[in-house]
């Protein structure tokens, strides 16, 4: 009998984790995948942060702990301390009790519960994006139901950020529209607004009243300082406005697998942020009823212990120097070997991911002859990259540019 199902198309493999399939099915020993997004070692290797360990254990010896069930917001430290993560230890915002923060399953559930919470309650329902973003975004906020529009943010002829195309498509958009902002560590590019060109982008959505929702989905993770990544979140909170902040511990804290995250909603009163927090409790109970425990309690653990927090910002600035040292490393070689055209931007960008400026057939060719695996927009994961692979890299970058053009 046939399935009432023989109707289902197969779907097509995700463009990201579709590239780690391709590299898995791969034997030969030469392989490379700068696909991921995920740190790797210099020995190629994922790493588990010793503070992680430490906090892990801590855990399991404590006799005291269970497994209930933990409320539809999460844990209330995790959320405290999250919310001074971001937003700093000194926000006003905090201290006036005007955010209402919920523990979600990391970067993608916080955008989810977020963009479900706005087309309930929220009088816009288009959300501006920028051009290109990471590639889960449209897909996120169009099954919530909102309408996804784009702004200009990458320039392919300078590989760097199209700043005027970026304040007039915002100064065109609607009042009220939703913006989705990268907080640092752009995904694709690499490329992020310098603090004078945040300030101008604050003053125009301000000044049309258009909603920032933050994406912060690598702080610390970028520049190796926590405070220096939240700058953009800071601006726009300092100013008194409303905005709302996904936030992700997969990459700063190496959490990937347990999926923490959370979502703050910065609101104008503490009346109305719990307002808020009660109708976002209303989008969470029937999504998944309430989030797991113990990604978030080995956060809480870290964060609100001085020692194990001091620990983890010299394990995280590690982990961002090792990509900056990559960016250096990667630059030198293309120069040093006179592989055709500018790589400068190689170091200007900043974070896990390089926009290379590689188009599709040359990435086609590296995988083919050189079984390099990355994204065919050409964007690579510095944090797949080693001393040893560089000169494997730089070989087929040279080889893509000079004969395929």
């Amino acid at each position: 009998m046939e399935s009432v199902f023989s109707n289902v198309d197969r779907a097509p493999e995700d463009p990201i984790l579709g590239v780690t399939v391709a590299y898995n099915n791969d034997p030969s020993p030469a392989k490379l995948n700068l696909g991921v997004g995920a740190y790797r070692t210099e020995e190629g290797k994922p790493l588990v942060l010793d503070v992680v360990r430490r906090a892990e254990q801590q855990l399991v010896n404590d006799p005291s702990r269970v497994k209930e069930y933990i409320p539809i917001v999460g844990l209330a430290d995790f959320n405290k301390l999250s919310a001074k993560l971001i937003l700093g230890a000194d926000s006003p915002a905090i201290q006036e009790s005007r955010v209402a923060t919920i523990q979600c399953l990391s970067g993608t559930g916080s955008l989810r519960v977020g963009a479900e919470f706005l087309k309930k309650h929220y009088h816009q329902s288009v959300i501006f994006i920028p051009k290109p973003t990471w590639g889960n975004h449209p897909k996120v906020f169009n099954l919530a139901g909102l309408s996804v529009e784009y702004y200009r943010y990458y320039d392919p002829s300078t590989r760097g950020l199209d700043f005027q195309g970026l304040l007039e498509d915002l100064g065109a958009a609607p009042s009220g529209a939703i913006v989705l902002l990268h907080a640092c560590a752009h995904n694709p590019t690499g490329v992020d607004p310098t603090s004078d060109q945040w300030e101008q982008i604050r003053q125009l959505m301000r000044s049309k009243s258009l909603l920032p929702f933050f994406d912060s989905a690598y702080q610390g993770f970028a520049s190796g300082s926590l405070d220096t990544d939240a700058h953009s979140v800071r601006t726009f909170v300092a100013d008194g406005g409303e905005c709302l902040i996904a936030q992700s511990y997969a990459k700063n804290m190496g959490l990937y697998g347990e999926r923490v995250g959370a979502l703050s909603i910065v609101c104008k009163s503490a009346d109305v942020a719990s307002k808020v927090e009660s109708q976002v409790k209303l989008v969470v109970r029937p999504m998944y009823s309430s989030p797991p425990i113990h990604g978030a309690s080995i956060v809480a653990t870290i964060l609100k212990n001085s020692d194990m927090y001091n620990d983890w910002t010299i394990e995280l600035k590690g982990m961002a120097d090792r990509i900056i040292s990559m960016r250096q490393q990667l630059f030198d070689a293309l120069q040093a070997n006179g592989t055709p055209g500018d790589w400068s931007h190689i170091i200007k960008q900043i974070g896990m991911f390089t926009f290379t400026g590689l188009n599709k057939e040359q990435v086609a060719f590296m995988t083919k002859e050189y079984h390099i695996y990355m994204t065919s927009d050409g964007r690579i994961s510095m944090a797949g990259l080693s001393s040893k692979t560089v000169p494997h890299l730089v070989d087929a970058i040279h080889a893509a540019v000079t004969r395929v053009g």
